[in-house]
């Protein structure tokens, strides 16, 4: 027989529980399916919340064939099959085949470059799925084509929904007197994933064959035999460990952000969601403190994916370890923060004539670029002139703050604009 969660695989959009910003009643997908035009689009979110099975509903409900290509198992030679299979139906047929690729985050550039073609003149309607952001992960042309929709982890409700609908519908469950006396820990260890609740409940009613189970957070701690705090990269924890990681970098505290680090990596943590927090961290709280730190960051970045793992472990290492002991500064992180604060605030002002570009004799006529000083040819290559709007002349953005390398920047600036910093 069939595991739990996929006996219990919904069908239809009106047994498919979760995503009401999506599929609910006047939401964007489900005016899509019922209007029968749907146009090619991305589900993003974490494992368990539904992707597959929502472009299941989908195929199902217009009565299109459907394809399925796993970006794991799959190369640009089953691509291109499934999109000939996808031409010859619609020899017979007008709708749109489906192609729906699991994980396609996982495709190849090269993958997905032969995907353009079938999604561009319509041979196939594209529905991917992906747990990672698919700005970062799909090419720029595909991604132009397709609408990128979000997919949050299931609530306490939707959990606790489902968790009702198992036991009362299940050819298996629905004979068992099942009590949920208590639930935080079958909630916590599923995460927001509606398939490892379902597994969840499976496990610990196969464990008990008496006509009556009592859930409660000891047994199911005990049946699934781990601790609660343990790391699950798909689940709450996820979130906790790098929010740890990166708050003890902030910290100074080498020790703890290698600590944090371990914890992701033996926990199968993406070694790239890693790296981009690293370089993130890198500009946020180090910043002109030690400016190197984001050259160092980004090399990471990249040795990181020439090297790989288990390699790539030492890289991020590295670069934890200098991170947390580098010198701390958030000043460029409030400044671009205030200047924005500051351009919401007054608008688009014009730009000084000075400062304009002239390349047509009409903007010089009218003084484009008139007056305008070439710093270079001052001594110490500047010299003082009006650069702001004039209605924020006075103001001041980007505040030093106490680590040597701005103090220096300070003191430079300070001999330039006398009296301005």
């Amino acid at each position: 027989m069939p595991p739990l969660a996929e006996r219990l695989r919904p069908q239809t959009l009106d047994n498919y529980i979760g995503q009401k910003h999506l599929v609910g009643e006047n939401a964007i997908l489900r005016k899509m399916i019922e209007s029968g035009h749907i146009a090619s689009f991305i589900l993003w979110g974490p494992p368990g919340v539904g992707k597959t099975t929502l472009a299941k509903i989908i195929a199902n409900k217009l009565d299109r064939p459907f394809y399925t290509l796993s970006a794991v198992s799959s190369g640009v030679k089953d691509v291109r099959e499934v999109i000939e299979k996808a031409k010859a139906n619609r020899f017979f047929s007008q709708a749109n085949p489906i192609l729906f690729i699991d994980e396609i985050h996982r495709f190849s550039k090269s993958q997905q470059d032969s995907l353009l073609g079938a999604v561009e003149n319509g041979t196939v309607t594209l529905i991917g799925a992906t747990t990672e952001n698919p700005s970062f992960e799909v090419i720029t042309p595909l991604l132009s084509r397709c609408q990128v929709y979000v997919l949050k982890p299931l609530d306490k409700a939707d959990l606790l929904e489902l968790a009702e609908y198992a036991i009362k519908t299940d050819i298996e469950l629905k004979h068992r007197k099942i009590i949920f006396q208590e639930t935080e820990s079958m909630l916590r260890f599923s995460g927001g994933d509606a398939r490892k609740l379902l597994n969840i409940i499976e496990l610990v009613a196969n464990a008990d064959q008496s006509e009556e189970v009592i859930f409660t957070n000891e047994t199911v701690t005990e049946r699934l035999q781990q601790n609660p705090s343990a790391y699950d990269k798909d689940g709450e924890m996820h979130y906790d460990i790098i929010s740890a990681f990166i708050k003890s970098i902030r910290g100074s505290d080498p020790d703890a952000a290698i600590y944090w680090l371990a914890r992701m990596v033996a926990g199968g943590e993406d070694p790239k969601f890693i790296a981009r927090r690293l370089v993130i961290s890198a500009s946020e709280d180090i910043g002109l403190a030690n400016p190197n730190a984001l050259l160092l960051a980004n090399a990471c970045f990249d040795a990181l994916q020439k090297i790989g793992w288990p390699e790539g472990r030492i890289i991020l290492a590295e670069a934890t370890v200098y991170l947390a002991s580098s010198p701390k500064s958030n000043s460029a992180y409030l400044a671009i923060d205030d200047a924005l604060a500051l351009v919401e605030r007054t608008g688009n002002l014009p730009v000084p004539l000075h400062l304009r570009n002239a390349p047509t004799k009409l903007m010089k006529e009218l003084n484009y670029g008139k007056d305008y000083k070439y710093s270079h040819d001052f001594q110490n290559h500047f010299v003082e002139q009006q650069f702001m709007p004039s209605e924020l002349i006075n103001e001041r953005i980007w505040k030093i703050q106490d680590s040597p390398t701005e103090r220096k920047l300070g003191e430079w600036l300070r001999t330039l604009w006398k009296g301005r910093y």
